[in-house]
């Protein structure tokens, strides 16, 4: 059987547009991996807020900032996309507004924090509304018994991306080092690098990518956009209650991603606060990181349509836990790496699972509304889970261990609401819509 069977897509669905699709993943996720996780959170930190006492508050604070953004425009948003078709055109005003605001990153100078703050502010919001945008073509290209190998096709791309925009981020930062050009002057490059690879690769979506869906509307698109913005989230979560395992999913999700989110936004620091890892390890330790993220997402996703997404999903989880003992028992280098290889396995796999469970689970005609509330929901455990983390590294006096064994319970308590998930019953509300 080939890997990308032609029946794995829906009528009128052709392979290149899956690949316009998958090139998404490609584009947005050097930002995830360069801005967020590898390079910028410390130089942010140590050069923007010149390492003050408040200067991690800072960052996680801006990132909870966006976050909240997301979650209060995203379900609107996605309601007005669906009622408009423009879904393709709303994701090219975030795919500019976050490739503008990453080089805004890089422009901005040691003690510069209002042009820093506002710059993540703008990127983070506009890269994860995005990714819900880009979510949302899913259910429209791959059949329904194959949204796992779709999915897992798109996030393996992604990480190759993030692999790319942080080789190419890697090898000029060891080349300026040694050259002895200071952090200032070579980290605003990655930013610059991260911009470019994020916009290159982004052209093949708006060229290969159709917009589906009805276009008529009976009121002006301007009143459409006013009620999506402010009273959309509301009317969104009305009608997601006519579909009980719909939400509970996102309940679901909400915990176990509180968790990943810990690990995408510090686990650098803990490398460095526990094991003393430099910057060049941690950006090797990110970069090994996204070839097992990249492998999960690619072979869990047949494995995932095999068994079904709630059955896949529940063993990456189980996977997340031992990650979070390994990592606390972890005293030498070789130990934390195999929990880095093991988060990375479990990381690409669940987050393709999780996209393509919400498309199972979401009625055709509310597709990018349906996957706001999902983004709503990612976006709110990015909050509850790094300042959950925060939290205890200060009532345990800066112990990063037990906090690392803490955020373990958020995959449990994913596992456990996972388990009251019925998706055949889910499945069959959605389409007697």
């Amino acid at each position: 059987m080939a890997l990308f069977a032609r029946d794995m897509l829906n009528d009128g669905v052709a392979k290149r547009e899956v690949f316009g699709w998958a090139m998404y993943d490609f584009a947005n996720s050097g930002y995830t991996t360069v801005v967020l996780t590898a390079v910028y959170n410390a130089y942010f930190v140590s050069v923007i807020a010149q390492g003050t006492a408040s200067a991690t508050l800072i960052w996680t604070s801006l990132l909870a900032l966006s976050n909240l953004l997301v979650m209060l425009i995203m379900p609107g948003l996605g309601a007005y996309a669906d009622r408009r078709s423009a879904k393709k055109r709303l994701l090219g005003l975030m795919t500019l507004g976050c490739v503008a605001s990453t080089v805004g990153l890089g422009l901005a100078g040691q003690g510069e924090m209002a042009w820093a703050a506002a710059a993540v502010v703008i990127s983070n919001t506009c890269y994860a509304c995005g990714e819900a945008l880009i979510a949302a073509f899913l259910p429209e290209l791959a059949r329904r018994d194959s949204l796992g190998r779709v999915s897992g096709w798109g996030w393996a791309f992604g990480y190759f991306g993030g692999m790319l925009a942080l080789g190419l981020s890697l090898a000029y930062v060891l080349h300026a080092q040694a050259a002895g050009i200071p952090a200032t002057e070579f980290v605003p490059v990655t930013m610059y690098i991260t911009a470019a690879v994020y916009a290159a690769a982004a052209l093949p979506t708006f060229l290969l990518l159709r917009e589906r869906g009805s276009s008529g509307s009976a009121a002006p698109a301007a009143a459409r956009l006013k009620v999506s913005a402010w009273a959309g989230l509301g009317a969104s979560w009305a009608r997601a209650k006519r579909y009980p395992d719909f939400l509970r999913f996102l309940l679901c999700g909400t915990s176990y991603q509180a968790g990943i989110a810990v690990v995408i936004a510090l686990a650098a620091v803990y490398a460095e606060q526990t094991l003393g890892f430099t910057q060049a390890q941690t950006m090797a330790l990110v970069f090994l990181v996204n070839i097992a993220s990249a492998v999960g997402a690619f072979g869990f996703g047949y494995f995932e349509d095999r068994v079904g997404h709630q059955r896949a999903l529940a063993f990456t989880l189980v996977g997340w836990t031992g990650m979070t003992l390994l990592a606390f028992v972890a005293t030498v280098p070789w130990l934390f790496w195999m929990a880095a290889v093991l988060a990375g396995l479990c990381m690409g796999s669940s987050q393709s699972c999780g996209r393509a469970l919400v498309g199972a689970l979401t009625p055709s005609d509310r597709l990018a509304e349906f996957y706001g509330l999902w983004a709503f929901a990612t976006r709110l455990a990015a909050i509850i889970g790094p300042l959950s983390y925060g939290l205890v590294t200060v009532l345990t006096d800066g112990n990063h261990r037990l906090a690392i064994l803490s955020t373990g319970a958020f995959f449990l308590l994913g596992w456990w609401i996972l388990s009251g998930v019925d998706v055949a019953r889910g499945q069959a509300v959605a389409r007697a819509e």
